[in-house]
């Protein structure tokens, strides 16, 4: 299969730009780079078509291209062309995702590529050691990624020791977070802790009660809502 190029990749995205859906996009993410108008599942059937046959190789640099371009859509197929439980080797993938995360803005890129990101994770949780610097890092939302990517362990029944390791590690850098005066820190400490309630909810219980003080309100209620009803 013919290899899928940058410049085949932006003609395809532009085919299907919607300049005044664009300009809403420009004013709802409040960041300044291209934006060409498409919705996720437009961004999705080209993705999947880019991706059909593909070598990881192959998708790792056609990400690479397409989040240097700086548009906004071409950022969500780089991070979406990365996601993918099962991908070997992963490891250029991961320190492609791994680069993006120094440099995050907003949430809405962050989070695409953070999905990726955690896919790698969970195939090689070592990858957390890298993860803990990211907690006293300059760039918020290179501090919130660390949690946004390791929400699979906030999501786990069954655990493995290894898997209360890494849980227990997480809810070390929430309990570092717990101070940060930031409303996307504070959300995505509740975020972690609200999706853990589905499944440990005692442990949550006890988090809040030597940490919850140090929350938002706005944070404590988010992150009890489900154990509060």
């Amino acid at each position: 299969m013919t290899q899928t190029t940058i410049d085949d990749a932006l003609a395809a995205l532009n085919a299907q730009a919607d300049p005044a859906r664009a300009e809403e996009m420009r004013a709802y993410h409040k960041i300044e780079r291209g934006y060409l108008g498409l919705s996720n599942p437009q961004v999705d059937d080209l993705v999947k078509t880019w991706r059909d046959g593909a070598s990881v190789e192959d998708r790792v640099a056609l990400a690479a291209d397409l989040w240097a371009t700086d548009i906004h859509e071409a950022m969500v197929a780089a991070a979406k062309l990365l996601t993918q439980a099962r991908m070997k080797p992963d490891a250029d993938a991961w320190a492609l995702i791994a680069r993006w995360a120094e440099g995050f803005e907003g949430w809405a890129v962050a989070d695409h590529a953070a999905s990726a990101g955690a896919r790698r994770l969970v195939a090689e949780p070592s990858r957390l050691d890298q993860l803990e610097a990211w907690t006293t890092h300059d760039n918020m939302w290179t501090r919130r990624a660390a949690l946004v990517m390791t929400l699979p362990w906030a999501r786990l029944n069954n655990l493995k020791p290894a898997d209360t390791e890494a849980r227990e590690r997480v809810l070390g850098w929430a309990a570092g977070y717990a101070d940060d005066r930031d409303w996307f820190i504070q959300k995505a400490v509740a975020w972690w802790l609200r999706d853990l309630s589905k499944h440990d909810g005692e442990r949550v219980v006890a988090w809040m009660a030597e940490h919850g003080d140090r929350l938002k309100p706005f944070a404590r209620k988010e992150a009890l809502r489900i154990l509060e009803g």
